[in-house]
């Protein structure tokens, strides 16, 4: 696949994914209510995003970086809330 297609296709993938966390973690951060977040989905989700964005420095991929990045940093804020709900 040439490396323009591919970049037609991975930004707005990598724009829509990311977006799709902002209302959870908006929601968990204003009500802190995550009783209905599983902290296993989390954890494993967040570190599988984490590889993703590792994947993606590696193969010097734009869009796969930037959203994993972003991506990262929101589902790191569910989690840290969930695993601080405990407290």
């Amino acid at each position: 696949m040439s490396g323009e297609l591919s970049e037609l296709i991975g930004y707005p993938a990598a724009i829509l994914t990311t977006v799709a966390f902002v209302p959870q973690a908006r929601k968990s951060w204003r009500t802190r209510d995550l009783s209905g977040i599983s902290l296993p989905m989390y954890a494993l989700f967040t570190l599988g995003v984490a590889f993703w964005l590792a994947y993606g420095l590696i193969i010097a991929s734009t869009p796969i970086i930037i959203g994993n990045g972003i991506t990262l940093a929101l589902a790191a804020v569910v989690l840290w809330l969930k695993l601080n709900e405990r407290r």
